[in-house]
C-alpha cells in the first residue's frame, strides 16, 4: 500500500435529489368529458448512500470527489402515474469507515461489515398529485404539492482500521520489523523515527491454518493526544483493534516509564481504550546476551506491576520469542 495512496480522511459535500412535483390532471377520453382527477405523485429524490466494501482499503477514490449530487425525482403524470424516483448514488467505503456531520461532528454512520448500507443524505419526498386530494367535499381539486427539496450537507469520512492486534509504540520501537517477519506485509523499515507514515496491515498465520490481522500504527510520541507529531492523525486507528500490543525496545532508558507514557496518551485520547486487552512486548532482545537478558528479566519482574498484562521478550532479527508472542496474542484475541 503506497504512502501516497493511503487516504483515511475526506470531506465531501453531499446533495440529495429534490422530490418531483405532483401533477394536476383530469381524466379525459371519448364520451367522458368530465372525468375525475388523475394526476399522479412526484417521484422521490435520489438518496446518497454509503456501502461497506471489501474491495477498497482506502478513500483514494473519493479524494477528488468534493461534491456528490443525486438526481431529482420525476414529475407525476396523468392516469395516476407516479414520477420516476431519482437515481441513488452509492459511495463504496472501506470497512471501518465512520461518517460525521461536518458542522456538528455527530457520527451518522459506522460501517463495520461488507454490504452494510446507510443513507447519509435523504432525497426529498415527491409531491402529491391532485388525485390524492379528492374528497367527498372536493370532487375536482385543482392543486398538487411541489416536491420536497433535497439536503446539501458537508460530511467527513474517516477510516478506522479494523484489526485483531494493534501495535502501539514510540517511533523506531520495532513495530514495522515485527509486522514484516510475522506476516507478508512489506512496510518501510529504517533506523530513524517516523519511518512509518501510514498504517500497515498484515495477516499473521497461526497453527492449524488459523490467522489474525495485525496493524502497524505509526509511532506515538508524548503529547500525541494533544496533536503533537502524527498523534491525532493515527490514534483513531487504535480504537477498533481487539488487542493492543505495546512495543518497547529493551535498550530504552526506562522500559516501564515508556510503557506508562504510551498508556497515558491513549487514556487522554480516549479512556475507553484502556478497557482493551493489552500485551507488553519487549523488542530487540538480540541486543542482549543470555546473562544480561536474565538480569533484565529479573529487574522487569520487580518494576512491572500490571499482573493482567502479559510480558513477552522477543527479537524480530533472530525470531527468538516470536512463537511465544503469537501464542499470547492468540489467547488474548480469543478470550
Amino acid at each position: 500500500m503506497a504512502d501516497s495512496n493511503f487516504i483515511d480522511y475526506v470531506k465531501i459535500c453531499c446533495r440529495s435529489g429534490k422530490g418531483g412535483e405532483g401533477f394536476v390532471h383530469f381524466h379525459r377520453e371519448k364520451f367522458v368529458d368530465k372525468g375525475g382527477p388523475d394526476g399522479g405523485n412526484g417521484g422521490r429524490g435520489g438518496h446518497i448512500i454509503v456501502r461497506g466494501s471489501k474491495n477498497v482499503w482506502t478513500m483514494l477514490h473519493l479524494k477528488y470527489r468534493k461534491h456528490v449530487i443525486a438526481d431529482a425525482g420525476g414529475k407525476g403524470e396523468k392516469k395516476l402515474s407516479s414520477g420516476k424516483n431519482g437515481e441513488d448514488i452509492i459511495l463504496e467505503v472501506p470497512i471501518g469507515t465512520i461518517v460525521r456531520d461536518a458542522e456538528s461532528g455527530e457520527v451518522e454512520a459506522e460501517i463495520t461489515e461488507a454490504g452494510q448500507e446507510k443513507i447519509i443524505a435523504k432525497g426529498g419526498r415527491g409531491g402529491k398529485g391532485n388525485a390524492f386530494f379528492k374528497s367527498s367535499t372536493n370532487q375536482a381539486p385543482r392543486h398538487a404539492q411541489p416536491g420536497e427539496p433535497g439536503v446539501s450537507e458537508w460530511k467527513i469520512f474517516e477510516l478506522k482500521l479494523l484489526a485483531d492486534v494493534g501495535l502501539v509504540g514510540f517511533p523506531n520501537a520495532g513495530k514495522s520489523s515485527l509486522l514484516a517477519v510475522v506476516s507478508a506485509a512489506k512496510p518501510e523499515i529504517a533506523n530513524y523515527p517516523f519511518t512509518t507514515l501510514v498504517p500497515n496491515l498484515g495477516i499473521v498465520k497461526y497453527h492449524d491454518h488459523q490467522s489474525f490481522v495485525m496493524a502497524d500504527i505509526p509511532g506515538i510520541i508524548e503529547g500525541a493526544s494533544e496533536g503533537k507529531g502524527l498523534g491525532l492523525r493515527f490514534l483513531r486507528h487504535i480504537e477498533r483493534n481487539s488487542v493492543l500490543l505495546f512495543l518497547v525496545p529493551c535498550d530504552a532508558k526506562d522500559v516501564v516509564k515508556e510503557y506508562k507514557i504510551l498508556v497515558n496518551e491513549l487514556k487522554l485520547y480516549n479512556p475507553e481504550l484502556l478497557k482493551k486487552d493489552r500485551v507488553l512486548g519487549i523488542s530487540k532482545c538480540d541486543l542482549m546476551d543470555a546473562e544480561l537478558m536474565n538480569e533484565f528479566q529479573k529487574d522487569m519482574k520487580k518494576k512491572f506491576k500490571e499482573k493482567k498484562v502479559p510480558l513477552v521478550y522477543f527479537s524480530s532479527h533472530t525470531h527468538k520469542g516470536l512463537s511465544e508472542l503469537k501464542d499470547v496474542l492468540w489467547k488474548q484475541i480469543n478470550k
